[in-house]
């Protein structure tokens, strides 16, 4: 791969990268903290990209500028044995008459073979760019365990009925707070829907450490006035109350808590469909 098709290629992949960032496309692939870390990243292959051109351009002209009649000892103004102005008797490297540094197509053939094959390089940003994967669903949910962590504390809910909280935030006090926290209180959280292959329905967040790779269910069963029909991937919104009613995961056994639903109503996919706060 020559510079000049580096220098492409750098910008390319910087481009995407600012594009995803400058956009909600990067919320498909990584948590919503690393967007400065995204833009840097960008900002600096873009430079480097145009700095390489720069550079590339300002050798050729060099080179252009220093051209002349040659040195060599042959009949032409290279400095080989030949007719040509190259460095041999040949369009290539080797013995010829001719322009090239080689024998036949030589060593310019060869380059331009390999500038064509780097541009493959470039097929996984256009569909970085063109298409964005979905977020991961209720397949993921139903086929990993639960990933609910014990909290370090439990900050105190603000006023209001119901109160909005997290889905992780609720089940680390369901479960490990004992409920405690939430006596009393109408609670309202977000998620989508998964069932189970034995028909019990879950309210799901995909919690993130870093990235999507690494995203990991948090779950809470659904009891009480749940809607009839309940579609896989399809996000509701849940007001309920604290019961203590709580099963294991049958995938890790981990733990999840329930939520008695006093009403439902779907809603559209949330700008961030991955929680990043279970770890709170």
């Amino acid at each position: 791969m020559n510079r000049q098709t580096q220098a492409a290629v750098l910008l390319l992949i910087g481009v995407a990268l600012l594009h995803g960032a400058l956009s909600d496309l990067y919320l498909r692939y990584v948590k919503e903290g690393l967007r400065p870390l995204l833009l840097a990243a960008g900002t600096l292959l873009v430079v480097t990209a145009l700095a390489t051109a720069w550079y590339e351009w300002r050798r050729a002209r060099r080179e252009e500028r220093g051209t002349g009649t040659g040195t060599g000892t042959g009949d032409g103004d290279g400095t080989g044995d030949g007719d040509g102005d190259g460095t041999g008797d040949g369009d290539g490297t080797g013995d010829g008459d001719g322009d090239g540094t080689g024998d036949g197509d030589g060593t310019r053939g060869h380059a331009h073979r390999e500038s064509r094959v780097s541009w493959l390089l470039v097929l996984p940003l256009f569909a970085l760019v063109l298409v964005a994967p979905p977020a991961l669903g209720s397949y993921s949910a139903t086929h990993t365990g639960t990933a609910l962590q014990q909290p370090y504390g439990y900050a105190e809910l603000p006023a209001g009925d119901p109160v909005p909280i997290g889905l992780v935030d609720y089940a680390g006090r369901a479960f490990y707070g004992h409920g405690r926290s939430l006596e009393g209180r109408s609670v309202r959280l977000t998620g989508f829907v998964a069932v189970t292959p034995s028909g019990t329905p879950y309210l799901v967040r995909m919690a993130l450490n870093c990235c999507a790779a690494d995203a990991q269910p948090v779950k809470i069963g659904l009891t009480g006035n749940i809607p009839p029909v309940l579609q896989p991937n399809a996000w509701l919104e849940v007001t309920g109350r604290y019961t203590a009613r709580r099963t294991r995961d049958p995938v890790n056994d981990g733990p999840i808590p329930f939520l008695r639903v006093t009403a439902a109503r779907p809603v559209p996919t949330p700008r961030d469909p991955y929680d990043e706060t279970w770890n709170n």
